[in-house]
């Protein structure tokens, strides 16, 4: 497919927006593939995604999003701007279970997920043999409460040299510190259980005594606030009474590979707006 620029916008809402974006576009000799909208009316906030090719286009790379900002400016508009020709790539953070890791390698390798995945991190060394298997760096940094911020400081220093853009805590069994957080904000984590219900550890044990009939798994951006940060996919599957603790594990173990799965893929085609503690996915 011929390379594309993604503009993701939301600003207060006012009339005229949707032609300003497009006329952007337009007047520099761009053809638009897909564009989407939606207006939040309780937030008076206006969020848009424009995708469109490059062949043609008047302006080059370096300089579209100053073109752009200058029109962004006086509307008060928050934006990022993507090109699909350049490739994110990816760390995976895990500890001792190997699900979600194999399905998102499995998947990249695939060709499912336009990313590359050249850094494993893990806090044991057990999946050390998987990330060898696959031909990815492994780095094993075991934390604790005592050695937390000297072991955090080495992760930042390797998500650097590696130029990694987008971490995937992908069953990574630790509490990211909210320094972490501020000078890398871009995480996706996986939770096992349909968030907000059963937030926190050992969520199918509560489900069991609680006696639901459903379980799920939340894929959500990172905060601050555990298991607080915004949601980008969720999913469900029906259990019964017949079900014990480790039939709920294994049920909840293929929502987890699936949603985490869809939600990084969204990510990586720049589909998902995030506006307070919320999300819009352009899907």
């Amino acid at each position: 497919m011929p390379p594309t620029a993604t503009l993701l916008v939301s600003c207060p809402d006012q009339p005229g927006l949707v032609a300003k974006f497009a006329n952007f576009i337009y007047a520099n000799g761009g053809n638009i593939i897909h564009a989407d909208q939606h207006t939040d009316f309780s937030a008076g906030l206006f969020l848009t995604r424009i995708e469109w090719q490059l062949d043609g286009f008047n302006l080059p790379k370096d300089i579209i999003g100053a073109a752009f900002g200058a029109i962004a400016q006086p509307l008060n508009a928050q934006w990022q701007l993507h090109f699909s020709d350049e490739v994110p790539r990816i760390a995976l953070w895990v500890s001792k279970q190997d699900h979600c890791l194999l399905d998102l390698m499995w998947r990249q390798q695939a060709g499912e997920l336009r990313a590359e995945i050249p850094l494993i991190l893990s806090n044991h060394e057990k999946l050390g043999a998987i990330a060898q298997q696959f031909n990815i760096d492994f780095h094993h940094i075991p934390i604790t409460p005592d050695t937390k911020p000297q072991q955090e400081a080495q992760q930042l220093q390797l998500l650097q040299d590696y130029n990694i853009s987008l971490v995937v805590l992908a069953k990574y069994m630790q509490v990211l510190s909210a320094d972490f957080i501020q000078q890398f904000p871009t995480v996706i984590n996986i939770h096992h259980s349909f968030l907000p219900a059963f937030a926190g550890a050992n969520p199918y044990q509560r489900a069991y005594e609680r006696g639901v009939k459903i379980i799920g798994a939340t894929a959500h951006y990172v905060t601050q606030d555990l298991d607080q940060g915004p949601i980008i996919e969720q999913d469900v599957v029906r259990v019964s009474h017949r079900d014990q603790v480790p039939d709920l594990i294994r049920k909840g173990k293929d929502l987890e590979r699936m949603v985490l799965a869809r939600a990084v893929r969204l990510h990586l085609h720049n589909r998902v707006l995030v506006y307070g503690n919320r999300t819009v996915v352009f899907a």
